[in-house]
């Protein structure tokens, strides 16, 4: 076996190991979010003042932000996982920093609208929410690097 075909076995096999990486954390930010979005249906239901008071209308889309940000980006970690897999990317550089990007907007920007309505100043989100373009940031740089390297193949 040739040092070429060596190389092109291991990117494949590291390929593969990163796109089922993402299929796992993908899946574990889903079961996260959906869960976040579980307690919020309960306060809602039990009609918890802490989150209902028209005084913490703030708080309730922080929340409500945080929990459908995050599960969105849980399904983006399974298709990109699932692309990662069906690609067979040539280059798995791009798809090692595309996915590091993608694990950290998931984890900033939903947890960037949850510490912003943790504590709210006079309808104001907390400072957590500063948290939320950095989130944004690297999900744009994420998107663009896959769509560009896709292309490419």
């Amino acid at each position: 076996m040739s040092k070429d075909s060596k190389k092109i076995k291991t990117r494949d096999a590291s390929d593969g190991a990163l796109g089922a990486k993402h299929l796992r954390v993908g899946w574990c930010f889903v079961a996260l979010y959906l869960t976040m979005g579980l307690c919020l249906e309960v306060m809602h239901g039990f009609k918890v003042d802490w989150y209902l008071n028209v005084s913490n209308e703030t708080r309730r889309l922080m929340f409500t932000l945080a929990h459908s940000h995050g599960t969105l980006l849980g399904i983006l970690h399974i298709v990109f996982g699932l692309t990662l897999k069906g690609e067979g990317a040539s280059d798995a550089s791009w798809a090692r920093r595309a996915g590091a990007c993608l694990t950290g907007a998931a984890i900033l920007l939903p947890g960037g609208f949850l510490l912003g309505g943790v504590v709210i100043y006079a309808g104001d989100p907390g400072r957590g929410v500063l948290l939320v373009p950095v989130g944004a940031a690297l999900l744009l740089f994420a998107v663009v690097t896959t769509a560009l390297n896709l292309r490419k193949n």
